[in-house]
């Protein structure tokens, strides 16, 4: 485990997540930052295509709502809730304006990704549409190798922070907020899981597109409640967070300050594991969309970091900050004497922000936002690993065999110490970025000349309402 512990770290800081920034910014300053000067325009492609009558498409691929719900069901996940906290608690208030920098970037590094998975993508044997990093390495780049390291990479990820964590995530919440037995819900979990993986992506996209945005929903009226009741503290936690995150280091008595190189470490890598964009993950997703063009597409990849990581890892975070159970102080003095345990940081304290105004509400309503938001995670994931086999082995003759293991891995992970597969899902998830960044930036001319192209086209319509 320290090994896994080490290696996770020199993947992730700081120079990867260094990179997840320069690439953002690349985008950014060669799209003349389209995600500001164009927001109207992506807004009027997502946001306002779902307030317009849709087609559902002709039984080939997901819905575009479906496709970003999918991708939707996986980056919203528990970092969601226990990973912004966890970052504020060891990062300080200062980690939430980097977690903005990092997802005000990485908007554009998820469009052009997204453009690319629907650019590259393919039919499978049914007449679906499928694609995904390891398509664009092979066939943009025609680097096959490439395209193995991610999908085995992938692979491994899915089974360990897509599934084993998720599953214990959701275990563990409802073992402390109801006194649930964790083998029960494991199981329980495995079965509902099995239901609906079952039916493949076509059940998964309908199923997320009904979940996410009742899940989405009820948590962030639970938090736009709590940000209310303390409406008073809501600019001085924002002051709070521009100042310390621009401050070498902010003294907060007695010789403590939290340093602005752990507000940058923290808040970066929570943007970008819960928006994912960079990743390659939840490219797959809307590569299965029953979509025309690759960029129209691409503005659904700018809308989900937007949700994922603008919206609600910000309401988790203000509620936090806001609610004044958040001692910056005794975090501090926790961490140096090396005594934080699972009540200060993660899910726990998130209950605590809410239950001020909850009251002993505040930990159930968590728990039950951490279950659908892992469950919903556990869904996205296994379909992400399912393309990592299937291209590994060129066939989806394997397809059940991984079905099934995915689901008794979801009932080890709820029993289970998953701290060794937390490190494990880090080094994965990092393995899996260094080639879809690299693959990101080789093909960023073509990203740019279709996001342009489409563009121009957009604004030449003589109708574009």
């Amino acid at each position: 485990m320290v090994f896994l512990e080490r290696l996770g770290g020199w993947i992730w800081n700081p120079w990867l997540l260094g990179g997840f920034l320069l690439l953002g910014l690349y985008y950014s300053l060669r799209s003349g930052f389209f995600q500001v000067f164009e927001c109207r325009l992506w807004l009027r492609a997502t946001l306002g295509s779902l307030l317009r009558k849709r087609g559902r498409g002709n039984g080939k691929g997901l819905t575009q709502f479906q496709a970003l719900s999918t991708a939707l069901a996986s980056t919203i996940g528990t970092g969601s809730i226990a990973g912004v906290a966890t970052a504020i608690f060891y990062g300080g208030p200062g980690a939430v304006f980097w977690m903005w920098v990092s997802a005000f970037l990485g908007m554009m590094t998820g469009c052009a990704e997204k453009t690319l998975a629907v650019r590259y993508r393919r039919r499978n044997g049914a007449g679906a549409w499928q694609g995904g990093p390891m398509d664009y390495m092979e066939r943009g780049l025609k680097l096959r190798p490439l395209a193995m390291m991610f999908s085995l990479f992938c692979v491994c990820a899915s089974i360990g922070g897509g599934d084993m964590v998720q599953a214990n995530s959701i275990a563990t919440s409802l073992e402390h907020a109801f006194g649930w037995d964790r083998l029960a819900v494991g199981c329980v979990t495995a079965v509902l899981t099995g239901l609906v993986i079952l039916g493949g992506i076509g059940r998964i996209g309908r199923v997320s597109e009904k979940l996410v945005p009742v899940m989405a929903l009820l948590f962030l009226g639970g938090g736009v409640l709590v940000l209310a009741r303390h409406a008073v503290a809501i600019p001085a936690a924002l002051t709070e967070i521009v100042t310390q995150a621009l401050t070498p280091k902010a003294a907060l008595g007695g010789g403590m300050g939290y340093g602005m190189a752990a507000a940058m470490r923290y808040g970066v890598a929570r943007g970008v594991f819960t928006n994912e964009a960079g990743l390659g993950s939840s490219a797959m997703a809307h590569a299965a969309a029953d979509v025309d063009e690759p960029a129209e597409e691409g503005m659904w990849g700018l809308f989900e970091v937007f949700i994922a990581t603008l919206l609600v890892c910000t309401v988790t975070a203000l509620v936090i900050l806001v609610s004044g159970v958040y001692a910056p102080q005794t975090a501090l003095r926790a961490i140096q004497a090396e005594t934080v345990d699972s009540s200060m940081v993660g899910a726990a304290l998130s209950g605590a922000a809410f239950a001020t105004v909850m009251g002993r509400w505040g930990g159930p309503f968590v728990a039950v936002c951490l279950l659908m938001f892992a469950f919903s995670s556990l869904l996205g994931w296994s379909y992400y690993g399912e393309r990592g086999l299937e291209y590994l082995t060129g066939t989806s003759r394997w397809t059940g065999v991984y079905r099934m293991a995915f689901l008794v891995c979801v009932v080890l992970g709820s029993v289970g110490d998953v701290g060794t597969v937390w490190q494990l899902a880090d080094v994965c998830n990092g393995m899996m970025a260094l080639p879809n960044l690299a693959a990101l930036f080789l093909l960023s001319p073509e990203a740019l000349r279709l996001i342009q192209a489409w563009t121009r086209r957009q604004k030449s319509a003589p109708d574009r309402a």
